[in-house]
């Protein structure tokens, strides 16, 4: 089990270890650090999501040679990730998950004496986000998973400790516990591409972090404060673009992916 998850285990490290040394630093620090540092990372966040979009271009560019009907191709891809983010976002409203973030940073409030709940909240989600969304997420888990090469999520480790030590500096308690969402998120996903024989195809990946990439922007505006994004109710739509590839291939072959042989 340790080949497999080892690459999460490091992370889950170096996001504790970076949330409490920046705990620390901002025990030291005067309000208006902290505030320059928060808008720092709202930037580098929204670049960051804006990269994940800009890097799909080189997926449609790779399949709409191989598949019928090519002029169209943007198209339907497009209407996958728009439907795909439409629905989670719905699924996810339905869920509550927004809410229940916020509950969850209440309980942990009355834990943690002087550490406002909705503070904990907005620091556990938007670590989460970041620390969960991306390429190198799910490049990473998918190689530590099936190829038991844990070198990706080693290199994201590296980076999400420090971005958790300027995170947590800014917003509290909360981004030691997205540990916790990255430990069930990445661990959940190396076990899936552990387990699945042939993983996910790259159209499906690529879309993914086409949404998580969207899903970023908004962090990034929440982080900004220019507008407050119910973020976790969008969270869905992360997982719907496989299933939606799959549907669609099924119903019609060749419409997205090529056809084997």
């Amino acid at each position: 089990m340790w080949d497999i998850l080892n690459g999460t285990y490091v992370n889950v490290l170096t996001v504790i270890v970076g949330s409490l040394a920046g705990l620390s630093f901002a025990a030291r620090t005067p309000e208006r650090y902290s505030r320059i540092i928060l808008s720092a990372l709202g930037l580098i966040t929204f670049s960051l999501g804006i990269d994940a979009i800009v890097d799909f271009r080189d997926v449609l560019a790779h399949y709409k040679p191989l598949v019928s009907d090519a002029q169209t191709y943007g198209a339907r891809v497009a209407i996958v990730m728009i439907f795909s983010l439409i629905l989670g976002s719905i699924v996810g409203t339905a869920l509550r998950l927004h809410e229940r973030t916020e509950s969850l940073g209440a309980i942990i409030h009355e834990k943690f004496s002087g550490q406002d709940g909705h503070k904990f909240a907005e620091g556990f989600l938007t670590a989460s986000v970041i620390f969960c969304v991306g390429p190198l997420t799910l490049l990473g888990c998918i190689e530590n998973g099936a190829h038991e090469n844990p070198s990706y999520l080693y290199i994201k480790s590296l980076l999400d400790g420090f971005c958790s030590m300027a995170l947590a500096s800014s917003l509290g308690w909360g981004v030691m516990g997205s540990a916790l969402m990255v430990l069930g998120f990445q661990g959940g996903l190396s076990l899936i591409a552990y387990w699945v024989s042939d993983p996910l195809d790259e159209l499906s990946m690529g879309l993914m972090t086409f949404v998580g990439g969207i899903i970023m922007l908004a962090t990034a505006m929440m982080i900004l404060d220019i507008k407050k994004i119910p973020v976790a109710n969008m969270l869905p739509g992360l997982f719907l673009p496989p299933l939606i590839v799959w549907a669609v291939e099924l119903i019609s072959p060749g419409l997205l992916l090529p056809i084997a042989g």
